[in-house]
């Protein structure tokens, strides 16, 4: 089980794990910047969560992306 990480640094929501997604948009809207410079290509957008979990909005599915983060 991958854990999420809440990132005061994090601008957005974001995970690489497709399989978190109750609901998805494919769609490339460009890049995030990490904290080491490195870029992560967004490749869609949605929401995550089941029926036991809380469900987060306009999450970012962006590719390469290794560990899970909420903004805080």
């Amino acid at each position: 089980m991958q854990q999420w990480y809440l990132d005061s640094g994090c601008s957005k929501h974001m995970t690489g794990d497709k399989s978190k997604f109750v609901s998805i948009t494919f769609k490339q809207e460009g890049h995030v910047t990490y904290g080491d410079n490195n870029k992560g290509r967004i490749l869609g957008r949605g929401s995550i969560g089941d029926k036991d979990i809380l469900i987060i909005h306009n999450v970012l599915f962006v590719e390469g992306l290794k560990a899970q983060l909420v903004k805080h």
